[in-house]
């Protein structure tokens, strides 16, 4: 082979390699498709969650899907959320709707406005379509109660389980709250998500879908006056809707039980996980038992790591 044809097939050769190693980095940085199930209007830690998921160029947000007591009214707050801070292409979809009692502080947040929608798709029929066009793909994060998850069991467990995984705020293994690591032990007790639809959380925990487990042992994240100050006084689209809905919410001290979700996504290591088996009882505790691990659940966070991450990001200071 001549000096020349050498030389041209190292060319080529480099090429490939090239093209190859462009293809493998494309595949490795594609965004994670995401679905977000969530009964934004009560605590203000969902609209917390939903930001640091729209501050991610990590992730693809497919859907959000709103649960528990008036649907319609949340997927409104979705609605103005997303519009303000110009993600309008991402649609709300609205579970079915159930009886509670439970006061919605951020109700008159989705009220009017140029982004309010007259209706919304069915929340269920959207999360199996999508799983259908995206088999393996999708990771559901679950910061709700679980009824549209157990509808969606119900009605094709066998598309469910073509999720990626579920991730989920829910459970008290080890602590319940008000138990944050320094004072006198609190015992597990059940806990919200989980309480408001048992029946779901136990289809959800046997159903055999990839399932990461954030509870009250690794959630009860304070976000103190200082953080506050910080965070709101950006004056960015996210910040300012932070703040708004914030003082609707109308407490002093929010406890960030749902952003660990989006967090542990775009970084496993501030909430790592093991393996174990975990039996949600008819009362709606979620208890530990022997036997082969159903969940990875995070018994332990570093508050400080996460609030430094949270800040940082939604806040605007870059990917970090």
């Amino acid at each position: 082979m001549s000096g020349v044809a050498r030389m041209r097939w190292r060319w080529i050769l480099r090429v490939v390699l090239v093209l190859v190693s462009s293809a493998g980095w494309a595949q490795n940085h594609a965004p994670e498709k995401i679905i977000i199930d969530t009964d934004i209007g009560d605590d203000v830690d969902d609209a917390f969650a939903l930001a640091l998921a729209v501050r991610s160029p990590e992730l693809q947000i497919l859907g959000v899907m709103t649960t528990f007591g008036d649907t319609e009214a949340r997927a409104r707050i979705v609605d103005r959320f997303l519009g303000e801070v110009g993600r309008g292409e991402i649609p709300a979809l609205a579970g079915k709707a159930t009886a509670t009692k439970n006061p919605m502080s951020q109700r008159k947040y989705g009220e009017g406005g140029r982004f309010a929608k007259a209706s919304h798709g069915d929340a269920v029929e959207f999360l199996l379509e999508q799983i259908r066009k995206y088999p393996g793909e999708i990771t559901l994060i679950a910061i709700g109660p679980l009824m549209n998850v157990g509808a969606a069991i119900d009605k094709d467990a066998a598309t469910f389980r073509k999720l990626k995984r579920v991730v989920l705020m829910g459970g008290s293994i080890r602590r319940g709250y008000g138990d944050l690591g320094y004072n006198a032990p609190v015992p597990p007790m059940p806990e919200w998500n989980i309480l408001n639809d048992v029946a779901s959380a136990q289809k959800l925990f046997s159903v055999g879908v990839p399932l990461y487990l954030m509870p009250l042992d690794s959630t009860q994240l304070k976000m103190d006056e200082v953080k506050r100050a910080f965070l709101f006084g950006q004056g960015t689209a996210v910040t300012d809707q932070l703040a708004v809905l914030y003082h609707l919410w109308g407490q002093e001290t929010p406890t960030l039980f749902d952003p660990m979700t989006i967090a542990f996504v775009l970084r496993p290591e501030l909430c790592p996980v093991q393996g174990l088996h975990i039996r949600v009882d008819e009362k709606g505790f979620t208890g530990e038992e022997p036997g082969a691990a159903n969940a990875q659940v995070c018994l332990e966070s570093n508050s400080e790591d996460f609030f430094r991450f949270y800040l940082r990001r939604v806040a605007g200071e870059g990917v970090k």
